[in-house]
């Protein structure tokens, strides 16, 4: 004989609690709020749980499954730049550029707050269903862009709510991160801190104990990684001037130096002068090494406060001398 538990007795009390924790459980499972840790693109400071099935891209900073044609792209810029961002969001501004709005909503974060527009857009004969996130922290303003097909299941509307609203801020980028992103490996950095860098591109150290740009650097130094440069080693002399010409903030410059040399096993030309830092007047010296090889040349650009420029240039060519194409 079958025995039944009434929902009063302690036998269907237990069981009643073994339903509710099952449909509890299925609950969580479909919710779109997956139980994930955020991600950080290499060299991104903003951060989100992706929705399952997107995963950092290759190409840019973000996420993206591009057998779908579903991506989400990050971008920041300064704080100062939200209340401009913001007021840009209308409906006839983003209708200019095809997104048609069907919803706007604050959105509240642990850094600070933000607003959120969903809609439409149409490109390339496709309509996606599109997202725009701009929240502001107190050092940075945060941009979330997020499109999918409109006729895309994968990533539900919830699904792609749920990953823009667990966008995180980190305090800093790891210098290991940051170095990762560029052509060149800086084998020492010589007391100098990191700036900024530009992916695939270019870096500038300062001496400022926190990287932050300031008037009152004794050093800095800028390098990048560039395609071309010339062929034939009579041309680099004119080559080199050319390109010392073209560097911002100095002025009254005196060359004191202008000559080739070997630089890391490979050709290379050396240009160094006297000048004046254009915003604050002060006494300069600088120094650019060029680096020549196979259809491509390193810059390297190092300037500090005259009175300095002793010691700082014995660092400048510690990380000269430490840098190697990858």
């Amino acid at each position: 004989m079958t025995r039944t538990s009434k929902i009063g007795s302690p036998a269907g009390t237990a069981a009643l609690a073994a339903v509710l924790a099952l449909l509890s459980l299925a609950s969580f499972l479909a919710s779109p709020v997956w139980a994930a840790d955020p991600i950080f693109p290499i060299g991104s400071r903003v951060g989100l749980v992706p929705p399952p099935g997107m995963v950092v891209s290759k190409n840019y900073l973000g996420f993206e499954d591009i057998d779908k044609d579903s991506a989400i792209l990050l971008a920041s810029q300064a704080a100062a730049a939200y209340p401009e961002i913001e007021k840009s969001l209308t409906a006839e501004m983003l209708k200019n550029q095809g997104i048609t709005i069907d919803k706007r909503e604050p959105m509240q974060f642990p850094f600070g707050v933000g607003l959120l527009i969903s809609g439409k857009q149409t490109g390339d004969k496709k309509r996606y269903r599109k997202w725009l996130l701009a929240a502001q922290a107190s050092d940075l303003t945060v941009l979330v862009n997020a499109q999918v097909p409109e006729q895309e299941t994968a990533y539900p509307d919830d699904v792609m709510r749920a990953a823009l609203a667990s966008v995180v801020l980190r305090a800093s980028v790891p210098d290991t991160e940051k170095l990762s992103l560029l052509p060149f490996t800086v084998g020492d950095l010589a007391g100098f801190h990191i700036q900024s860098v530009l992916p695939g591109r270019a870096l500038v150290l300062i001496d400022n104990p926190d990287g932050a740009p300031s008037e009152n650097y004794d050093a800095r130094m800028f390098i990048a990684a560039f395609p071309g440069g010339p062929s034939e080693s009579d041309d680099r002399a004119q080559f080199a001037r050319l390109a010392f010409d073209q560097i911002v903030g100095i002025k009254e410059v005196q060359i004191t130096m202008s000559e080739p040399l070997r630089l890391g096993g490979q050709s290379g030309f050396q240009t160094m002068a006297q000048a004046k830092d254009s915003r604050t007047n002060a006494d300069i010296m600088v120094a650019q090494w060029l680096r020549f090889s196979g259809g491509a040349f390193m810059q390297m650009i190092g300037m500090a406060k005259a009175e300095a420029w002793t010691t700082a240039l014995t660092r400048l060519r510690t990380i000269r001398d430490s840098i190697e194409p990858k």
